[in-house]
């Protein structure tokens, strides 16, 4: 445990510290819309949402591994998390999320973090446009104020099916919150680099387009219904009770049936989080010129993650867009971070019997911006011009995440990279056959000293392994020899390339040698490196070959198999 908040105290100082308190104000205000819109969207109350934002952000920022992440609630959580309760209520929530807490705690303490850094991008950029358009479908009902009764279908098809029968039934004061909602937020940055006389609007740029959002939509449908107008647009206050109190804390019964039941939702939770913490902290490293520590930074993740469900939280991740508001607003270290988190405290405690009144359709509109932020279109669009494979996984990962869920979508996708990955190890590994003589000037493994052409003797075949010999190309290997028809006296196996072996490799190599042996071919083994060598050791290969039949040079496997072609005549 070497939170980076350690670090960044022993040389802190007021000005860095005004810097961070500014940075955290700046972010708190920013992260209050959000976490009400995600908490709601994820099918619990908007409290629940600033709770989560306040437990999970303050235990992320003390305990991690990056001077500047930001963590909360985020959208990537809602189709997971609004699943997770459909199926196995509230409760089931806190499980899976206490459950993906402690997975996430174990990548850290044994060292994963790293891993998780390779998981193939065209999965991430699918899951994430996948997560990203169904947001947008959930939101599509209070955006317009569609009028449907009864509950809507959970899968993606059916809902636009619903809004298909529906459309009609659209409510234009909520169609004009809702769709004015999205202009504003999106023409926000343009509206503050317009100029008027004795200044301009730029000293507004701190105030998120979400928040002013809010404040003008609310206001104004405060006002219309007070000359009664608008009374068909609902607020939060029309579908969730507001408490502006902590809960208590509370613990949920665990049972082993459960823990199976919810197991896959939470290694879901975990992986996405982990996806998600370490490409923030990862962005975030590049803009401040720092390393952040992905072990530490994971083992935060998951701590936050065990503490906030038990305060009635949702679960927890870094936050790219609230980390980068940290960073262009002079946050440097975890303080800023802290200081959020209370601020994000304050306003809740003070101001949250006031969030009823916010339009349902304005946070739709809030949702349908970080859907378009999360939906990475250029960048999907750039993947769809790789190689086939790629443009495989990520369609797949995108279609699965769309139709069906994110746990399988994950699955499936990671299932598809390994086979791809493994495909393409097997096709970077060749085998050659060399039949008349080998040039030193073109070999590594000659002895200094030996530099004239050696000549292949009559009765030899030379076959040479470029690249890892596994399971992918093992039988490659004993197809090849097949092909080449005859039977020679000796077969000279060259290993200097072969950079590991695995259980298959080794199988293969032993029923070759046995195979051979029954043939009267007599097998020798060249240019094997230490590594390989130990675990040919290891397995009692030497026996089964002869120690004196495994040479580290091909002119002493050649010497090799003359002694043994005149031993033969």
């Amino acid at each position: 445990m070497k939170p980076v908040l350690l670090q960044s105290l022993r040389d802190y100082n007021r000005e860095t510290f005004m810097k961070d308190v500014m940075a955290g104000i700046i972010v708190g205000i920013v992260a209050l819309p959000l976490a009400i819109a995600f908490g709601i969207a994820s099918g619990v109350t908007p409290e629940q949402g600033i709770i989560t934002a306040i437990v999970a952000g303050l235990i992320i920022s003390v305990l991690g591994g990056s001077r500047v992440q930001i963590g909360g609630p985020t959208g990537a959580f809602i189709v997971i998390i609004a699943g997770i309760i459909q199926q196995y209520g509230m409760q089931g929530l806190m499980v899976a999320t206490l459950l993906a807490g402690a997975f996430l705690i174990l990548l850290g303490v044994f060292r994963l973090g790293t891993i998780i850094k390779y998981i193939p991008y065209p999965i991430v950029v699918g899951f994430t446009s996948g997560i990203a358009l169904t947001i947008f479908t959930t939101q599509v009902k209070d955006l317009l104020g569609l009028t449907i009764s009864g509950p809507l279908p959970a899968d993606f098809l059916g809902r636009w099916a619903a809004y298909a029968r529906h459309f009609t039934a659209i409510d234009p004061w909520s169609a004009i919150v809702g769709v004015g909602s999205v202009v504003l937020i999106a023409c926000w940055p343009f509206i503050l680099k317009v100029k008027y006389v004795g200044g301009h609007l730029s000293a507004l740029n701190k105030i998120p387009g979400s928040l002013v959002a809010i404040i003008l939509m609310t206001v104004g449908v405060l006002i219309l219904k007070a000359n009664g107008l608008a009374e068909s647009v609902d607020t939060i206050g029309d579908r969730f009770r507001i408490n502006a109190a902590l809960p208590a804390p509370e613990v949920p019964a665990l049972s082993w049936q459960v823990i199976r039941g919810l197991f896959g939702p939470a290694v879901t939770i975990a992986v996405l989080g982990a996806i998600e913490s370490l490409l923030s902290a990862t962005v975030a490293d590049g803009v401040i010129g720092d390393r952040h520590d992905s072990n530490q930074e994971l083992i935060a993740q998951g701590v936050a993650n065990l503490v906030s469900p038990i305060f009635g939280g949702i679960p927890a991740t870094g936050a790219i867009a609230r980390t980068m508001t940290n960073i262009n607003n002079g946050g440097r270290t975890p303080v800023s971070g802290i200081i959020h988190a209370f601020v994000l405290l304050l306003i809740f405690l003070i101001l949250m019997p006031y969030a009823q009144y916010i339009p349902m359709a304005c946070l739709a509109g809030v949702l349908v911006i970080v859907a378009y932020n999360m939906s990475g279109w250029r960048t999907f669009r750039q993947l769809l011009k790789n190689p086939k494979s790629d443009i495989s996984v990520l369609l797949i990962t995108f279609f699965l995440t769309v139709i069906f869920d994110l746990t399988v979508a994950i699955e499936v996708g990671l299932m598809l990279a390994c086979l791809l990955c493994m495909r393409r190890m097997a096709e970077t590994t060749q085998v050659s056959v060399l039949t008349d003589e080998i040039d030193p000037a073109t070999e590594v493994d000659f002895e200094a000293t030996n530099l004239e052409h050696f000549r292949i003797p009559d009765g030899c075949e030379v076959y040479e392994i470029n690249g890892p010999f596994f399971f992918g190309i093992a039988n490659r290997f004993e197809e090849i020899m097949g092909r080449m028809g005859g039977r020679p006296r000796v077969r000279i196996i060259r290993m200097r390339k072969v950079p590991f072996v695995d259980s298959t490799g080794m199988h293969n190599l032993e029923n070759l040698v046995q195979m051979s042996r029954q043939q009267g071919i007599h097998v020798i083994l060249s240019g094997v490196n230490p590594k390989v060598h130990e675990v040919l050791m290891r397995n009692d290969f030497g026996r089964i070959v002869g120690e004196e039949n495994i040479l580290p040079h091909i002119n002493l496997a050649l010497q090799r198999a003359q002694e043994v072609l005149e031993k033969k005549l």
